[in-house]
């Protein structure tokens, strides 16, 4: 059996046993309950692309002025908006768990993004917050200690100005 098209049935039309019966030719963004799709704002929706593609390994799909993108696992689907303003610190803040925040933190900055939050300690994960380039304020988290030794700021990383 294939693996059902995103883009060729809308969501509603996916029938009951598919969604819930957990096998294997289930696409991983039908869970029930689980957040499976984000509208991100985007001034120019390639360069963000672009910018997720090299920060988290994300696929790209559809033209170059509409992409879409998949994330690396596979549950999370999404577009890129030029009709939606840039989120900036304010409401809902996804956090994308990484295996090294600095490194992603170095590829953020590296991509035209800035840091925001420098990482720090919350029980036994650590946790950043970056700008992406059009100014939308994401999180990222990675599992550790919180015994692990403090970690500085990466030299060539500054946080960024809530105006930027």
């Amino acid at each position: 059996m294939a693996k059902p098209s995103v883009r060729a049935r809308n969501v509603s039309e996916v029938p009951d046993d598919e969604v819930s019966s957990g096998t294997e030719d289930e696409h991983r963004v039908f869970r029930v309950g689980g957040i499976s799709y984000l509208r991100i704002p985007a001034e120019d929706p390639r360069r963000s692309a672009v910018f997720y593609e090299a920060v988290f390994g994300w696929s790209l799909r559809g033209e170059p002025g509409d992409p879409s993108f998949e994330d690396r696992t596979g549950h999370v689907i999404g577009h890129f908006m030029t009709d939606l303003p840039v989120a900036g610190e304010a409401g809902v803040r996804p956090y994308i768990f990484v295996e090294r925040v600095d490194e992603t933190l170095e590829k953020v900055v590296a991509h035209g993004g800035a840091l925001v939050t420098a990482p720090y300690p919350e029980g036994d994960l650590w946790v950043a917050t970056f700008r992406d380039p059009p100014g939308n304020v994401i999180g990222v988290w990675q599992q550790g200690s919180k015994d692990m030794t403090e970690r500085a700021v990466a030299p060539g990383l500054r946080l960024s100005s809530p105006a930027s």
